[in-house]
């Protein structure tokens, strides 16, 4: 698998991609369930949850669903109390994965113009960036509520892209799951993903990427292949 052309604009998620946020995830998630009397669910099975922003994996901690909701008023209930938590449990237990550094080393050594693009709100985006010490790599962050949309819409991406004036078509989009593939395919970016993040049990092949990439350090091999 390669890419057709050499991109000007690289875009990268965030929770899955760059960053295991599981950790501080499940905990806010366990001690949510705490405080709502029912029993904590534990980091395994939040995994399987995470990747579509904090307010679906609040409803997915309610129903053990991935898709269904709860009623409003335990929705709300549990979402104030979550997002207590995890303000104060952003970063914490979360790391890099590994070969994030060096793919984002060189990126900007290349003169790649690179951008976050995350369902994460900006509030907990642009500390976790920060505390995990990448944030400065980024020329622009594009969070869950930037936009009027999240992925899998492709709102995010081509607004990203229209903030540097650089054609789709020159856009590379780099992510974990079935959202980033389907965003970037809509938007006409080329996408790579990488296969050990958050995409609900379903391997990554599976949406069928120009590319599938063990770390973001292969990314150097990947661009100096075309």
């Amino acid at each position: 698998m390669s890419l057709a052309a050499k991109p000007k604009l690289v875009m990268i998620d965030l929770d899955g991609t760059l960053v295991d946020s599981v950790p501080d995830l499940a905990y806010c998630v366990d001690e949510m369930m705490k405080a709502l009397g029912q029993k904590p669910w534990g980091e395994l099975v939040v995994r399987g949850w995470v990747g579509n922003g904090v307010d679906r994996l609040v409803k997915r901690a309610l129903t053990n669903t991935l898709w269904e909701d709860p009623s409003e008023e335990d929705y709300a209930k549990a979402l104030s109390i979550f997002m207590a938590l995890y303000a104060e449990n952003t970063s914490g237990r979360s790391c890099l994965f590994d070969g994030v550094i060096d793919g984002l080393e060189y990126l900007k050594a290349n003169n790649y113009q690179i951008a976050c693009v995350t369902n994460k709100a900006e509030q907990f985006t642009l500390p976790i960036l920060k505390d995990m010490g990448i944030l400065d790599f980024f020329e622009l962050v594009v969070s869950g509520d930037t936009t009027a949309k999240k992925k899998p819409d492709p709102l995010p991406l081509t607004y990203a892209a229209d903030k540097f004036g650089i054609p789709y078509g020159d856009c590379l989009m780099v992510g974990d799951s079935m959202h980033d593939v389907k965003a970037a395919r809509s938007a006409g970016f080329q996408v790579v993903a990488v296969p050990y993040g958050y995409n609900h049990g379903i391997d990554i092949r599976e949406a069928e990427p120009d590319a599938v990439l063990a770390s973001i350090a292969e990314l150097k091999d990947l661009l100096e292949a075309i």
